[in-house]
């Protein structure tokens, strides 16, 4: 007789972790998007993905602006630890408040404007906060992040196109006081690494095609510059 209370044999393990653990929790930018426009979050995790990808086999990985830290996991499975900081304590206590055992995360309240993270990292990330930067401040934002990264380490930036503005809805424009376009993103980062790869991704579609048509881009660096300025 089946000791099952209900389900198919392949979802036990979904129902035995509910059952043991609960449901997974939302923070409140990822619960808040999932109720407001679902899609979102399918280009979320796979801006996500792309790090991971790029960052596979690192020892340390930090994200800097980590939000509620919802899709840090999904860099989590391919680097060996995480340390995801914000200058925002609400998003760092939701982030804490959503930790799994499974998937530990260094969550730190951090800004990253008033000086570098403590520590040594092999690689680094940033998604959709350089565009909330002052141009004036970037190269310091930029600064304090490389300052721990490895000499080999990687760097990767994502955030929306200057294109992409004119099509936005007014909250995802909110607070974007620097959006630049690929090659504008590139000239930036060359300013401190020797090597700047560009991408870019058009919903979660990832491309090298014309940068001008793309709705986000990435920058992946490698070869950090002992002086910034050269």
């Amino acid at each position: 007789m089946s000791t099952r209370d209900g389900g198919e044999p392949q979802y036990q393990p979904a129902i035995q972790l509910m059952r043991e653990v609960g449901l997974q929790k939302m923070g409140y930018m990822t619960s808040w998007a999932y109720h407001d426009d679902p899609k979102r979050l399918a280009f979320m995790f796979a801006r996500y993905k792309f790090v991971a990808k790029m960052l596979e086999g690192s020892g340390h990985a930090l994200e800097v602006g980590c939000g509620d830290a919802f899709a840090t996991r999904v860099v989590a499975q391919s680097v060996g630890r995480v340390t995801a900081v914000d200058f925002d304590p609400a998003f760092i206590e939701s982030a804490r408040a959503t930790l799994s055992p499974k998937w530990p995360i260094d969550c730190l309240l951090h800004d990253i404007m008033a000086g570098p993270v403590a520590g040594s990292f092999d690689g680094a990330y940033a998604l959709d906060v350089l565009e909330h930067i002052p141009a004036e401040q970037e190269d310091v934002f930029l600064r304090h992040m490389i300052e721990p990264l490895t000499p080999s380490g990687t760097l990767v930036i994502g955030m929306p196109s200057l294109q992409s503005q004119a099509h936005a809805s007014a909250h995802s424009r909110e607070g974007h006081v620097n959006c630049k376009d690929q090659r504008e993103l590139k000239a930036l980062m060359a300013r401190h690494f020797t090597n700047v790869f560009m991408f870019a991704m058009n919903d979660e579609v990832l491309h090298t095609g014309y940068h001008a048509m793309a709705h986000y881009i990435f920058a992946l660096c490698c070869g950090k510059r002992i002086d910034p300025a050269r």
